[in-house]
């Protein structure tokens, strides 16, 4: 029996008077792998970015596991979701085996002054964190490249690491933002390979993407977004044959399509939502390098 692991419920979310995520209901349940589609503008990233905590919505609730989730993407991640991004977001200075030890935070339990005393408890952790960090290099294939620097992977093995750094916090529902974006179709391939992978070891999946054939081979479920509303949910098949499907990925109007200029609209406030978070971190780093 499938049981749900993540429960959106008439999510909405506003930038000023525009509204890019409008009253979607959306649920994943266990051992699922789910996509979600729209043309570009569709609010797909500003809908994930509610469910993860990166946006507050303006209505609605996200719920993981029947608990309503903080608005504070650390404690989302400590509750048991994970995400990749669009863009990589990785640290490029660091080694492979560093960034996925990135990601075991939520999972250990030592604080401050047992790091800086590092007593047997701190050494003991940090061990437990360096096997789990080289079995997940093992299982995305990375464990004979843990100390390279991030920077000179190969841009598909960049996006392997990115998702075992998600995997290192172990949780029970990852979301993935456009996975194989930038792809050739062999590693497209191993992604497909590696998804499945991941679902077998029980982690449900919810992933954004582009590519078509990615995501009709690869969901059990695929849900339509267009101008911020859930067009169409279903499988692969009813959705393939969704004629309001396939008019919103040519262009063509039907009822109740808000047009191509509010979809610009929606990419401009994505893009002034997404400048104004990274500004603090970008102007701390400024002043470091100030100091």
């Amino acid at each position: 029996m499938t049981t749900p692991v993540l429960e959106a419920r008439d999510v909405t979310m506003r930038f000023g008077g525009l509204t890019a995520v409008r009253s979607v209901d959306f649920t994943v349940n266990s051992g699922e792998i789910v996509g979600l589609i729209g043309p570009n503008g569709a609010g797909k990233t500003t809908f994930f970015n509610c469910l993860t905590g990166l946006y507050v919505p303006t209505e609605g609730t996200v719920s993981y596991k029947g608990t309503v989730l903080p608005p504070k993407p650390h404690l989302v991640t400590q509750a048991g979701i994970a995400r990749t991004f669009q863009n990589i977001r990785l640290f490029a200075n660091m080694t492979v085996l560093e960034n996925v030890l990135v990601g075991r935070h939520t999972r250990t339990k030592e604080g401050l002054w047992s790091a800086l005393l590092r007593g047997p408890g701190f050494k003991k952790a940090e061990r437990a964190s360096e096997e789990r960090a080289m079995e997940l290099l093992q299982f995305i294939g990375l464990d004979h490249k843990r100390d390279h620097l991030a920077r000179n992977l190969p841009y598909g093995e960049q996006r392997k690491l990115e998702i075992a750094r998600a995997l290192a916090s172990e949780p029970g529902l990852l979301l993935l933002d456009e996975p194989t974006a930038g792809m050739n179709p062999q590693e497209t391939r191993a992604t497909e390979e590696l998804v499945f992978a991941i679902r077998d070891k029980g982690v449900a999946v919810l992933l954004i993407e582009h590519d078509m054939r990615f995501v009709f081979n690869l969901c059990d479920r695929v849900a339509v977004l267009v101008q911020g509303e859930k067009l169409v949910e279903g499988t692969s098949e009813v959705v393939q044959a969704d004629e309001r499907v396939i008019a919103a990925y040519l262009g063509e109007p039907f009822e109740g399509d808000p047009g191509q200029a509010e979809a610009a609209e929606v990419e401009a406030a994505e893009a002034a939502a997404e400048a104004a978070a990274d500004a603090p971190s970008t102007a701390s780093s400024t002043k470091g390098e100030a100091k």
